[in-house]
This record gives C-alpha cells, structure tokens and sequence, in this order.
C-alpha cells in the first residue's frame, strides 16, 4: 500500500491508499523535530487499531512538505521502516508545467492541489486552499499551474488580531447568522468570518474577471468546511483533493522511474 504524507505547517495528513483509493486518513500537529522513530511509534498503531496490520503493509512512500525541517525525518521513516525509498514532490512533476516567473518557488502544495484538481474537476480552475495561508491557486485547462494569491489563513488573522489587540478576546470562529454584533464577540465573529467569506468572493471575482474565460471553483484545506453554505462563490468542496494529487503524482514518478 501506498502512505502519501502532506505535510502542512500546521497540520500534517496521512493518508493510507490500495490500489488508487484513500483507505484512511490521519491528521497530526505539524512538529518539524519529531523524529522517525516517533512517526514509527504513532503509525504502528494507528496501522494496527484499523485493521491494517504492521509498518510492513506500507510498501510505497510520498512525501509532499512545505517544512523543509521535517523532510529529513520522514525520509528515515520511509527508509527504516518502509525499507523504501519515499518520493518527494518538487515543482518538476511530470505533465505539470509550471507557468510562473520562478518555477523553483512554487510550493510543493500548491502543485499537487492542482494536480488533484485538475483530475476531479479539469480546468480552468481556482483552487481556494484555507488552511494556515489561504491560496488561491490558478489552473490551466491543460493543467499547468500559473500562479495565484496568497493570503493570511483565517485563524491566524484571528490569532494576530487577539495578540495585537489587549482588551479582544479570542473567539470560537463560526458564523453569527448576522453582520452587526451587539457584543464585542458577535462583532469579532462578524469580522473574521463575513470578513474571510469578503476576502473570498472578492478574489474570486477578480481572478475571473483577469483570467477572461470560465472557470470552477474549488475549496479544500482545513478550514474549508467553515464556509460550506456560506458563499455560492464556490462550486465544490473537496478535502480530498491534494491526498488524490499526491496519489496521481506518485503513479507519475513510477511510471517515469523518479524518485
């Protein structure tokens, strides 16, 4: 079986694939020191308490990482305990072409979300990615990546906006069903979200309007669920949609013989 690993800078996702399709998915805090051996430890059990068997059913690794700090500890995971060599994404994915002045600085997440998107949805598209940044990422109706936006994630606005600001609380972020607060919270509330769902269907518009053609619209990421029926800017939600990147990507690099 295959492990596709994403890590995110503040979430890192596992995801167990047979024969093209995700079997299970496990979210872990992105920690960029913790070390083979305790990814083995946690894996393990996690392998085993689904029914999965030992470390032994992993026989194929990708790793995609915006932490570069932790790509030296997954690599010793692959190889230690998968007795594999992992995959690593780069901005060199085959089939992919990368349509920005500095190709090397596209985010290794950012391509794969694309890959993914590209094959559920085709193109053009925007894929709006919310999770510690939210992205706005453009894709070709031939595939390529040509660049995008990226913006503060919603959480960490709201963090910023708590540690800057002495007498606001830190809020629970939901929507308040109203845009005027009559408390110092509901007006929190009001701001970070309808503040985010602006932000949204703002670029949103922009892009389309720059771009000139029609184009779906496609929301994954973690946070992404807390706008689902909260904006008709967008078309589908998918959380799944950089794992099946990552699972597309790797058949790539066997088929080319890349590592």
């Amino acid at each position: 079986m295959l492990l596709a690993i994403d890590v995110g800078n503040t979430n890192t996702v596992f995801a167990l694939v047979r024969d093209g399709e995700p079997l299970e998915r496990w979210r872990s805090a992105t920690i960029p020191e913790r070390t083979a051996d305790e990814y083995a430890v946690w894996l393990a059990q996690l392998l085993n308490l689904n029914g999965h068997g030992d470390l032994s059913a992993v026989t194929e690794c990708i790793v995609s990482t915006v932490v570069p700090q932790s790509l030296f500890h997954l690599r010793n995971l692959s190889r230690r305990y998968f007795s594999v060599e992992p995959m690593v994404v780069t901005a060199d994915i085959p089939g992919v072409e990368v349509r920005i002045d500095r190709p090397s600085e596209a985010g290794a997440d950012r391509l794969v979300g694309a890959v993914g998107g590209f094959m559920q949805y085709g193109g053009p598209l925007i894929i709006v990615d919310s999770g510690t940044a939210t992205t706005f990422d453009i894709v070709g109706k031939d595939g390529g990546f040509e660049g995008g936006v990226i913006a503060p994630g919603i959480y960490l606005s709201q963090k910023a906006l708590h540690e800057a600001a002495a007498q606001l609380p830190r809020i629970a972020i939901t929507d308040p069903g109203k845009a005027i607060g009559k408390t110092t919270v509901e007006a929190l509330q009001s701001g970070v979200f309808y503040g985010y769902i602006g932000l949204i269907e703002g670029m949103i518009s922009r892009i389309k309007s720059e771009y000139g053609e029609d184009m779906s619209v496609v929301a994954t990421g973690g946070v992404s669920a807390l706008f689902q029926g909260a904006t008709h800017a967008i078309d589908h939600f998918d959380q799944d949609l950089t794992i099946r990147g990552l699972i597309e990507i790797a058949r790539r690099y066997k088929v080319k013989g890349q590592t």
